[in-house]
């Protein structure tokens, strides 16, 4: 699937083809698929297919002499190095939501071009910005036609694996709950009908898990409901008889996935249909006849998701605490391991701890790959290491590990970085500078509804009075064993301060600042935070941050002439409660580990 480089040079030179044979004058290939999802079945990596670019976000243009990749400051380094001799060239973007290809398109094609973009991929609200520029320019939008769909002959086809279902304790809420919430926002909306395309939306909504997408517990469907029944698209022998059997008890039939069109299409004229603007391409809405009203609006599910559950919230504590015990024993093994001596990859990280967290209960799968980068490896933030390249754990320098685990009973994506031999002062100061950003967006006090966005800079302030930044958000949300990058909340100075990304009581978000020198070493320290309620005043309710991930921050690291008194009291009483949560849970290596890297600084 994932093309070489002689091989992308092909593949372009085909699509070329195509698009002359189709008088189009330029094509757009997002990393997309028909539920705008952010990690796509192997059915939708197309931009992967035709540019050799293995990185998770990019967009590729090509016209009949140029081809470039729109990629974000993440994945600089990895695309120059994936894209050399390819002919493609590195387009850098502040964010991996910028449409910066789109006023390039309108500057660099001739009046009365046409761009093609396949409608199956296209969001609804990306097709008004698309065709507003290009309007601008005489240039034309053409969403009916999948290039993709003719030259890439090998197409894999819908992913196969089974659905099964999420069930207490785990679940909360039984289906029959969730959906008779969602009808009750459909209700007040004014809409007869909701279609719903993303996945860990319909996930949620109808308590069903699945494996069609690498590392996040989903699987491909579209759903359609009324006031009294609900329809599940996707690819037949999915489901068994025995849960066909429970969904039918709750109201809820079972199609092919290629029937969600033909259903939209046969709704009655004069009814009207709720949907999300950003979570439905047009190849299905366009299908909508003229006479269905639109209610455009945020999915009800996916508010409903953000907000964590008491008692999902009691079970994520207790994965946390599991997934920290994971840890303590592969740290431990880790130190042991290169004490000894032993010839140790940035691969064997991932190997060992995948495999810690095996051994705990509830656990399904990683959370996404495993990031573990040693020095210079460090400084790319979606680094991944491969048994064709990889660096040897040796010497002197910092080990960045990002990682996180699939759980029952929750979601976890953690990050440490660890010194390995000695270190420098810089990487000292660097690492201290980091811990500062995490402490001081842990300790913020806010009002409930609060824009996400606006606590970025709290996190970046210590960082950028040393005249440095980093060129990613600073914490996303995270799903209940759902998508480790979740919404509505970002934490991010790239996402616009919208009315839906209020920080409520109840949501899970990261904390995850850091510094990066390109082909040196990068610093990542990440915490999961769940908001709680901090008090009523005359000005209003009030909400502050609970640190939920468990697991030592490397004291060794540290240059401790720039931590405050308060800042030693958080770093002191954070792992106090580390050593209580983990003790019971870790024994021998594990244990002792512990005990030593809580020791109070």
């Amino acid at each position: 699937m994932n093309a070489p480089l002689h091989t992308a040079t092909q593949h372009l030179a085909t699509l070329r083809q195509a698009m002359q044979a189709q008088g189009l004058h330029a094509c757009i290939v997002p990393s997309a698929d028909p539920h705008l999802s952010e990690y796509l079945p192997t059915r939708w990596q197309g931009r992967r297919w035709l540019s050799g670019f293995q990185g998770s976000v990019g967009t590729l243009i090509v016209t009949a002499d140029f081809a470039g990749l729109w990629v974000d400051s993440r994945y600089w380094v990895q695309a120059e190095a994936e894209l050399a001799g390819s002919g493609i060239a590195l387009m850098k973007t502040d964010t991996a939501a910028s449409t910066a290809y789109i006023p390039w398109l309108a500057a660099h094609l001739p009046p009365g071009s046409s761009v093609a973009v396949a409608g199956e991929v296209l969001g609804l609200g990306l097709r008004r910005t698309l065709n507003t520029a290009l309007c601008a320019s005489d240039i034309s939008l053409r969403t009916d036609i999948d290039l993709l769909a003719s030259i890439w002959l090998d197409r894999p086809g819908l992913p196969a694996a089974p659905v099964y279902e999420h069930l207490a304790p785990h679940a909360d809420l039984s289906r029959a709950e969730r959906l008779a919430w969602v009808r009750a926002q459909m209700h007040e909306q004014g809409a007869d009908w909701h279609f719903i395309s993303s996945l860990d939306d319909i996930a949620w909504l109808f308590n069903l898990r699945g494996s069609d997408v690498s590392f996040n517990p989903v699987f491909v469907a579209h759903a359609l409901l009324s006031p009294s029944q609900a329809t599940l698209f996707l690819a037949p022998g999915k489901v068994d008889a025995a849960l066909t059997a429970r969904l039918a008890a709750d109201g809820v039939a079972l199609a092919d996935y290629d029937q969600a069109t033909h259903a939209l299409r046969a709704l009655p004229s004069g009814s009207s249909i709720l949907l999300d603007p950003r979570r439905v391409t047009v190849g299905l809405i366009d299908t909508l006849p003229a006479g269905v009203k639109r209610v455009e609006a945020i999915n009800p599910s996916t508010l409903a998701k953000a907000v964590k559950s008491t008692a999902e919230v009691a079970n994520l504590r207790l994965t946390m605490a599991h997934d920290g015990a994971a840890l303590c024993e592969f740290f431990a093994w880790l130190e042991a391991a290169l004490a000894q001596g032993q010839r140790l990859t940035e691969v064997d990280i991932d190997t060992h701890l995948t495999a810690a967290r095996a051994r705990r209960p509830g656990f399904v799968s990683a959370s996404f790959a495993t990031i573990a980068g040693f020095n210079g490896n460090g400084a790319m933030p979606h680094y991944c290491a491969t048994p064709a390249s990889h660096a040897v754990i040796e010497g002197n320098g910092l080990l960045l590990i990002d990682s996180g685990g699939q759980y029952l009973g929750g979601t976890t994506d953690i990050t440490r970085t660890i010194a390995i031999g000695k270190l420098t002062d810089q990487q000292r100061q660097d690492f201290t500078l980091v811990l500062k950003g995490v402490i001081q967006l842990s300790q913020a006090r806010f009002p409930t509804g609060t824009r996400s966005p606006m606590l970025d800079a709290l996190a970046r302030t210590p960082i950028w009075a040393a005249g440095i930044n980093y060129g990613h958000g600073t914490g996303h949300g995270v799903g209940y064993f759902l998508n480790v990058h979740e919404g509505p909340q970002s934490i991010s100075p790239y996402t616009a301060p919208e009315p839906h990304t209020a920080m409520l009581a109840g949501m899970i978000s990261s904390n995850e600042p850091g510094i990066y020198r390109a082909g040196l070493w990068g610093v990542r320290i990440e915490n999961l935070m769940h908001n709680i309620p901090a008090g009523e005043t005359e000005f209003g309710e009030f909400l502050a941050f609970e640190t939920l991930t468990l697991c030592p921050i490397d004291s060794r690291c540290l240059m401790l002439s720039l931590l405050r008194e308060d800042e030693r009291a958080w770093l002191n009483q954070y792992h106090a409660t580390v050593r209580e949560r983990l003790l019971p849970l870790v024994t021998g290596a594990a244990q002792q580990w512990l005990l030593r890297c809580t020791e109070p600084v």
